[in-house]
């Protein structure tokens, strides 16, 4: 069964990726460029929870064709003859084929697959190539992979600032509460009936500028006492009027 390719390198072929993610089409950065070996389908960051112990393997994006990294790429198949590209100081390689038609050929190097020209000594222009002059002139891709039982992204993958943060923002919203009433929670002092009070009218604020959130909750913590025009002061400070320089 040698000459049947896996299932993951055929996922990269079919799965499309740079494409909004159907499961969280209304979430920011639903874009999906990560292909999850186990499953073989392609998902976006907001999936990753549910993938977590898979192997995981970052598409980056290079002049509009899709690639991957050529340190992860080589713990599943041998890479060796395929020509690398580096952006961001990484190297990787093309996943699919990029045919380039010519007239006439030169002396210089090309792709022994799609006529693509490349560097010394490199024959293949991507991984696709590489497979399909494997599979003609070999009948078997098997000598080729690699066994990797763990695949985990690198430290520079981006996670959308929505699903980071969440336990830290719990804490900084639980001290004010969306209400448009004082709330009934609190009785039994005069003090918790004006904490509430202010709690509401803070809220207000805040919707307006959101900027001043650290600032509003840390009047909060500090004092039950503090009043509605000092956190409104905090939060928006506004320049004295200007004058004018004495005329000389």
């Amino acid at each position: 069964m040698g000459y049947e390719k896996p299932a993951w390198l055929e996922a990269l072929y079919r799965e499309k990726f740079f494409v909004g993610c159907c499961y969280h089409e209304n979430a920011k950065k639903n874009e999906k460029n990560v292909c999850c070996l186990d499953c073989c389908t392609s998902i976006c960051p907001h999936c990753l929870p549910s993938h977590r112990f898979h192997r995981l393997l970052q598409v980056r994006r290079y002049v509009y064709h899709d690639v991957l990294r050529l340190e992860d790429l080589q713990k599943l198949i041998d890479c060796s003859n395929v020509q690398a590209y580096t952006i961001n100081s990484a190297k990787v390689v093309f996943i699919k084929k990029r045919p380039q038609n010519r007239q006439f050929k030169g002396s210089g190097n090309y792709c022994i697959s799609c006529d693509r020209s490349l560097q010394e000594p490199f024959i293949h222009c991507s991984l696709g190539c590489k497979v399909d002059f494997v599979m003609k002139h070999y009948k078997d891709l098997s000598p080729f992979l690699k066994t990797c039982n763990s695949l985990q992204l690198g430290p520079d993958f981006m996670i959308p600032q929505d699903m980071i943060g969440d336990d830290e923002m719990t804490r900084s919203s639980s001290t004010i509460v969306d209400c448009d009433e004082p709330m009934s929670s609190y009785s039994g002092s005069s003090g918790s009936e004006n904490m509430s009070t202010m709690t509401c009218t803070t809220q207000n604020i805040v919707r307006k500028r959101r900027s001043g959130w650290s600032v509003c909750a840390r009047l909060m913590t500090n004092s039950n006492k503090v009043s509605d025009e000092d956190i409104a002061t905090s939060m928006s400070r506004r320049k004295g009027i200007p004058h004018r320089s004495p005329m000389c």
